[in-house]
Formats: structure tokens, C-alpha cells, sequence
């Protein structure tokens, strides 16, 4: 019988050579394992690249991965192998060790009378000596180090390679919670992982729920934005996954125009910011307000004579009409006044209101006849106006004010408000709006290629019923519909496919629907008392191309692509604090916005070739397990590293496999077999064109 003193002697391999804070050479005993080893009591390959090794301390064990293998002359064999062996001290080969500590396997005992468990801890607690000795784990312990007896670990995603094919579970509330990002080339297995994240994230959820007794499907919410079509029959076996295409019949994709921002409007129509964006805006207004751009002129007369009362009020509150330049300020107030109503009399059909303003106007220009002083340069200028000059006036403003509508200042719209409107008027609207007078001067020979610009968008399509759905949806419906309804009754998951929308708009469609997710999750949390969160994951496909790193010399003026980037950022930013989780799978990380990429907390790396993409993650990682990423240009499909907030220390990970039918469409191209006639590929080019063409 083995004793522990003995089984603990039989795991060591080594003897710590030198000491430093980010690698520790290790001098390998001559029986140590040449390519398996025995000693744990299961066969272990060993020593192996990526593997780890434990240097026992009075902390626990400072756990190291092993980062370089290989043999060097050596001046002696050591002195117990010299003596054992008879050997002259001559020039020997050695094999030695480069081994990178990570982290301290500690022993944790959370209650009295509980069995003792294994966990790592972040960081090197004590260093280990010269001469400390060095053991190769049992299998117990490598479960640990890779984080398999870990505490809230309920979602298993594969197995480790290096570690005995533990299996490898996560935290959902760290891995989602805190923006996660699946990097690697194309091929290398990043869609298949996406897909199982949120495959088996269900799977765990309702199994749990079973365990507990409650049953039903999990109250969990994944909207997945798709610019390729690859996940619209991922999910089909999970039942009530809601797929929204453009022109289907059951889940028509739908973002109307009208839940677009003024922001969002700006950029997709690149309105110009001086005269073009304040005039959208004022459409925007009025359109949500359900007000005309030719405006009556009774009512615009009721509002000028609201303001200009505002003014004159003012005037006799301070009694700023006595002296220079007061008495000249309240003259030109009052000539204005005068002139306005005489202009908008002459419009209104009705003769009272005509002979209220009409008489108003002929009452001011009196006033201003009796206190003129002299004129020069076809300049009047006035003397001190009194308190009872404006008695009669202000009489008279009441007396004009009754016979005219009311100003309706209270009805003036938000330009961001979700509130409907009919969008197939709104350029029309514009066009009205600019030739109106109501804006100031005459600007409808600058909007021309605004509203131009707003009609092509309009028209085009493949995009119209996108954005002008024949059928109209609320807002509530939309909610419900896109983000989901009360307990996720109408399923978990949400794929948004984008494959069909012309290009140039998919930047402000996931804009749009990115903001609204986000803006949704910001007034779900404001209107619970506690101040819940509603857990919601947006996962985007090609986060490359809608996240793209900023360019030195931008301007101000917004477009679709840069609109994209900044919904998103503040996303990254902010989302957290709302319960809106960021899963993003790109090919080219040196491509993603800087700010984005620093929030995401942990990462899903496959195989990345690029030295440009190489170089951003390694400064991902801290030095010492930076050897890890190494492998990343040959490691093999469905493999990838796993680093960050969701595992204690980067891990290999062999994601668990998916059968066909679970996989998005993203397989390689086969083009062999259709060359040979072994898969069929039938042409109907009508078909398409009728298809394309609308």
C-alpha cells in the first residue's frame, strides 16, 4: 500500500532551477516521463506544451504552464544522479523546463464539516525557491485548475485538451454580463461557437428550471443580428425561435422609419448641419405632433403676437422704454409688431379676426406717430415712451388674442420621441415645411437633395417594406415581437436577418435596432421599483464591419457607419448597468473599435493568422501567460482559447460539437463535389432576377 508521503514523492518530476516574476526554469529528474506519464494514477501525456505543473508552497501550490520543453549540456547530471549512476562529472545532457506561474491552487472549506475543495486563485500568492521540487497534477487537481469544480459554473461549452479533457464550464452571469467576444479567422469555428453559447445556455437554464420543479422554457432573451443569414435554422429544434426576414410572410423584419431617432435620420440621409438638419429636425416635430407645414395664418399669427406679448411684458416689467438706447429697442419692437400684423391680416379670410389684427396694427402705428422725434437716414427715432402708452395696447393684444385660436406653443413635438407618422409624406412634408415661411427664410432651394435622398430610400425595393410596412406595427407590438414578450413567451430567441437589406442601410438597420434594445433595457429598469435589470444578449455577426475602429480626421457630420459605431460603443459602455450583455464574433479584431473591444471582459480566441490581429490580442493577455496565444496560428477548428472575466486563467478549450442541423450556415464551400456532379446545384436565374427586381 502506497502512502501518502510516497504517492506525493511519485509525482515529482523536477526541481526549480531559477526564479523569475514572469517565467521559473525548471531542471527535469532523469525519470521523469519521456511522453506519458503513470504517476497520477490515469495516463497522461507529459511533458506536453500548454500543460501545467504545480510547485508546492506554504500558500497551497503555485500553479505554472509549461512554456518551453528542451535539452541542454549541463555541466553534471546532479549530484544524486552522479552518485547513483557512478558517473565522472562530465559535460551531460539535461532536459529542462520554462514553466510560467498563473496562479495558487489553495484548499477552501466554506462550511464547518464540508469536504474540503479545490480552487484557483488569480495571481502568485508566494513564489516558489531554488531547489523547490515540482509535480505534475492528478487529475483532481488539473479539474480545478481549469475551473471544473468551480462554484456557479452552469454552463459546460467543451472540454480541455491539456487537461485531461476536463470538462470546461462558465458562469453565464460573467460571460454574458460582461460583453464577450469570439475572435478568430474565418472557418476556424467562431459561428459554431456563438451558436453553442447560446444553445447550450438554454439547455442549462431549462434543466435547471426541471431540477427545481418549475419546468417551462427558460425566461432568457438572445437577439441575434445576422447581416448573413447564417442562424436562421440554428435554433429551429428549440422551438418559438422568432426569425425576421424582409418580405416574410409570418415574421416580416420591420423597423419602421418612424421609430428612427433625429440622429439616425440625420446620418442615413447625410443631412448637411446648416440649413438641411434643423429643417429635418422641425419636420421630425411637427410630424410626430401631428401639425401641418402650412400652417393657418390665424394660428401663426396667434403665436407671433404670444411672443412678441412674452417681449412687451418684459419691456414694461423693467421699464427699459424710458431713455438711450431703451426708447429706440421698444420703437423697433413695436414697428415689427405693426408690420406682421398687417402682413398676416391681409391673409385671413375671416373679417373679424382681419379687423382685430387690422386695428391692433393701425393702434401701434399711432403710438409710434406720436413719440417719433426725428428721422435721419431713413432711421426714426423716438422718444421716452410712457406707462400709459401701452394701456390701449395691451388692451387690445387681450381683445386679439381672444378672437384668434390658440398659439398651440404646448404641442410642439419631440423630435426623438417613438411617436408613428406617416413616412411616405415626409419628404413632401420637408418640401412644404421649407417653402412654408413658417422656418424663416426661404430655404427650399437647399433641401432638394435631402428630400431627394429621402425618397430614393423610400423607394428602393428591397428596403420599403423594411422601413414602410404596409401593415402598421405599434410600438408595443414591435416590443414584443423583436425584444420579446412577458417571460419569453413567444421564445428565447430572436434572429434578426439582414442578408436581403441592401448594404448601405444594414449599418443604420442595426443602429436602430441595437439603440432600441438598449433604450428599452434603460426604461424596463427605471419603471421597476427595485430597479431590476431585464437580462437581454445582442449578439452581432461580422462585428468587423458595423464596429469599425475610428479614423484619424473625421468630421462632425454623422454617417451610417460611424452611427453604427457610436450606438454600439456606448453599448459597450453602459449596457452592463441595464442588463444588456454584447456578444460580438468578428475575423479582424485590429479592425474593431478600440472602445469596444476594452470592454469586453473575456474572449473566445480561434485560430488567428494575421500578425496584425495576433498582435492586439497578445496585448489582451498579461505577459506571463502570453506563451498561451502562441498556438493561435494553428490550433484546429472547434478549438479556441478562453481568456478573461469568465475563467480564472486562459484555458484550451475543444468547444462541444453540434450536429449539422445545429450549425449556422458558414460551412466551407463544396466545391469538388459539385464539380464532380456529386452534389447537385440546379440554376433558376429567372427565378432570382424576379426575385431581385421585385
Amino acid at each position: 500500500m502506497t502512502t501518502p508521503m510516497e504517492h506525493l514523492a511519485g509525482l515529482v518530476i523536477g526541481t526549480v532551477e531559477s526564479v523569475a516574476p514572469s517565467e521559473i526554469r525548471v531542471i527535469l529528474e532523469a525519470s521523469a516521463p519521456q511522453s506519458t506519464a503513470f504517476n497520477t494514477g490515469t495516463p497522461v501525456s507529459f511533458p506536453r506544451l500548454n500543460g501545467y505543473v504545480l510547485v508546492p508552497n506554504e500558500a497551497g501550490a503555485t500553479v505554472g504552464f509549461v512554456a518551453w520543453i528542451g535539452t541542454e549540456r549541463a555541466a553534471a547530471i546532479g549530484d544524486r544522479g552522479r552518485h547513483e549512476l557512478g558517473l565522472v562529472d562530465l559535460p551531460f545532457p539535461q532536459r529542462r523546463m520554462v514553466i510560467n506561474p498563473i496562479g495558487t491552487l489553495v484548499t477552501r472549506k466554506d462550511k464547518a464539516g464540508e469536504e474540503p475543495r479545490l480552487e484557483l486563485q488569480r495571481g502568485v500568492i508566494a513564489f516558489p525557491s531554488v531547489g523547490d521540487q515540482v509535480l505534475i497534477p492528478t487529475p483532481k487537481q488539473v479539474s480545478a485548475i481549469v475551473g471544473a469544480q468551480g462554484t456557479n459554473r452552469r454552463v459546460r461549452i467543451g472540454t480541455s485538451p491539456m487537461a485531461n479533457d476536463a470538462p470546461i464550464h462558465v458562469d453565464p452571469d460573467k460571460i454574458f454580463g460582461r460583453h464577450l467576444a469570439v475572435l478568430g479567422n474565418t472557418g476556424s469555428g467562431k459561428s459554431c461557437s456563438v451558436a453553442g453559447m447560446i444553445r447550450w445556455s438554454l439547455e442549462a437554464a431549462a434543466a435547471a428550471k426541471a431540477t427545481d420543479g418549475q419546468g417551462g422554457a427558460p425566461n432568457a432573451r438572445f437577439i441575434v443580428l445576422d447581416p448573413n443569414g447564417e442562424y436562421t435554422k440554428a435554433f429551429q429544434d428549440i422551438g418559438r425561435v422568432r426569425v425576421f426576414r424582409p418580405g416574410d410572410a409570418d415574421n416580416p423584419l420591420q423597423i419602421p422609419a418612424w421609430l428612427w431617432n433625429s440622429h439616425e435620420w440625420t446620418a442615413i440621409s447625410q443631412a448637411q448641419p446648416g440649413t438641411q438638419r434643423p429643417l429635418l429636425n422641425q419636420a421630425l416635430r411637427n410630424m410626430r405632433a401631428g401639425r401641418e407645414a402650412h400652417e393657418p395664418a390665424e394660428r401663426t399669427a396667434a403665436r407671433i403676437l404670444a411672443v412678441y406679448r412674452t417681449r412687451l411684458n418684459a419691456v414694461i416689467a423693467d421699464g427699459s422704454f424710458i431713455g438711450f438706447p431703451g426708447r429706440q429697442d421698444t420703437g423697433s419692437l413695436l414697428s415689427s409688431l405693426a408690420e406682421s400684423l398687417a402682413a398676416f391680416a391681409a391673409k385671413i379670410q375671416d373679417e373679424n379676426k382681419r379687423d382685430a389684427l387690422e386695428h391692433l396694427a393701425e393702434t401701434i402705428a399711432q403710438l409710434l406717430k406720436n413719440r417719433e422725434n426725428y428721422r435721419k437716414n431713413n432711421k426714426i427715432f423716438y422718444n421716452d415712451f410712457s406707462i400709459e402708452d401701452f394701456e390701449e395696447v395691451v388692451h387690445l393684444f387681450d381683445v386679439t388674442q381672444a378672437a384668434l385660436p390658440m398659439a398651440p406653443l404646448d404641442t410642439e413635438g419631440s423630435e426623438d420621441a417613438p411617436i408613428q407618422f406617416d413616412v411616405s409624406l415626409f419628404a413632401d412634408f420637408i418640401e412644404e415645411l421649407a417653402s412654408s415661411g413658417t422656418t424663416g427664410a426661404n430655404v427650399s432651394n437647399f433641401i432638394a437633395f435631402l428630400t431627394l435622398r429621402i425618397r430614393s430610400m423610400m423607394s428602393t425595393p428591397s428596403l420599403k417594406p423594411v422601413i414602410l410596412p404596409d401593415e402598421p406595427v405599434s410600438l408595443v407590438e414591435w416590443l414584443e415581437g423583436h425584444i420579446g414578450s412577458d417571460g419569453s413567451e413567444n421564445g428565447a430567441v430572436a434572429v434578426i436577418d439582414l442578408s436581403m437589406v441592401p448594404s448601405e442601410a444594414t449599418y443604420t438597420l442595426i443602429a436602430v435596432f441595437a439603440r432600441l434594445v438598449f433604450e428599452t433595457s434603460q426604461r424596463y429598469r427605471k419603471s421597476r421599483p427595485g430597479g431590476e435589470p431585464l437580462p437581454t444578449v445582442l449578439v452581432l455577426e461580422e462585428a468587423h464591419t458595423f464596429i469599425k475602429r475610428g479614423r484619424d480626421g473625421e468630421d462632425g457630420l454623422p454617417s451610417p457607419s460611424r452611427l453604427c459605431r457610436e450606438t454600439f460603443e456606448r453599448i459597450a459602455r453602459e449596457g452592463r448597468k441595464f442588463g444588456v450583455g454584447l456578444v460580438l464574433s468578428s475575423q479582424r479584431p485590429s479592425e474593431l473599435s478600440p472602445t469596444v473591444l476594452a470592454q469586453c471582459n473575456t474572449f473566445l480566441l480561434h485560430r488567428i493568422v494575421n500578425d496584425s490581429d495576433q498582435d492586439l490580442v497578445q496585448r489582451l493577455v498579461p505577459d506571463n501567460v502570453g506563451a498561451l496565444l502562441r498556438d493561435l496560428p494553428s490550433l484546429p477548428s472547434r478549438q479556441a482559447i478562453l481568456l478573461g472575466w469568465a475563467t480564472p486563467l486562459p484555458v484550451l478549450v475543444e468547444m462541444s460539437e453540434l450536429s449539422k442541423d445545429e450549425r449556422p450556415q458558414s460551412e466551407d464551400p463544396d466545391f469538388w463535389d459539385v464539380w464532380t456532379g456529386k452534389s447537385e446545384r440546379a440554376i433558376d436565374w429567372v427565378a432570382i432576377a424576379d426575385e431581385w427586381t421585385g
